[in-house]
């Protein structure tokens, strides 16, 4: 049967041996570590994971000159560990948790913080806040046998060659596996699936030309915010 209109190309992740990972979907956790809800006037224990997602399509390279978003002009950093998911299901427990890993990425949640307030203030959705074009940055996928224990790693964003957040991966109030179980509670996870798993403190604005890179253990991603 033929498509009305030519279908898009499917979105993807280069692996770091070469290959590239398939999106499927993208799953973000907000509220991740202690110090970052603090800073967002929040209470780490108050609440039970707060899950958004962006579009496949909002995936951008590493190494990407990503314009600056369109409709604001408070637009901020939000570096992340990235998980790529091999396999999925529904209801999972911890050991089908780490089953479903691929893989791991350095990422970046770009926000529209104006968007996200007002959202906040209306009790409104948060989709034009974290949906955006070019939101997701991400960088090279590196296979979970190779990226060795993760929970001694750190998670750092540099702006401008300024290092502006730096926590341990450790700190994360939900683990990378209570995130994917608390995940497939609520949708059916596949493979091709990332999942954002949260900032910590430190986050900031970005003007144009600023050159962005995130360490997310051995992960790595580096993109400039254009014009």
């Amino acid at each position: 049967m033929d498509y009305v209109i030519e279908p898009q190309e499917r979105p993807s992740v280069r692996v770091s041996d070469g290959r590239l990972f398939p999106v499927r979907r993208i799953f973000c956790i907000g509220r991740n570590y202690a110090d970052h809800v603090r800073e967002m006037g929040g209470d780490p224990k108050a609440q039970p994971p707060v899950f958004f997602t962006k579009p496949a399509d909002a995936v951008a390279a590493d190494g990407s000159v990503i314009p600056y978003a369109q409709a604001t002009d408070n637009l901020h950093f939000e570096g992340e560990l990235v998980v790529a998911l091999k396999s999925g299901g529904k209801n999972l427990d911890a050991a089908g948790a780490r089953d479903a890993i691929f893989g791991y990425a350095a990422g970046c949640d770009l926000t529209r913080r104006d968007h996200q307030a007002r959202a906040k203030d209306a009790g409104a959705p948060w989709d034009t806040a974290k949906a955006f074009d070019a939101s997701a940055p991400v960088g090279e996928i590196i296979p979970a046998v190779d990226a060795g224990d993760l929970s001694k790693g750190r998670l750092k964003t540099i702006v401008r060659g300024e290092t502006r957040q730096d926590a341990p991966l450790a700190q994360m109030i939900w683990s990378v596996e209570d995130i994917i179980v608390a995940l497939s509670e609520q949708f059916e996870l596949k493979a091709g699936d990332l999942i954002f798993t949260g900032t910590p403190e430190g986050v900031g604005p970005l003007e144009r030309g600023d050159e962005v890179a995130v360490e997310a253990g051995p992960c790595r991603l580096a993109f400039r915010i254009g014009a």
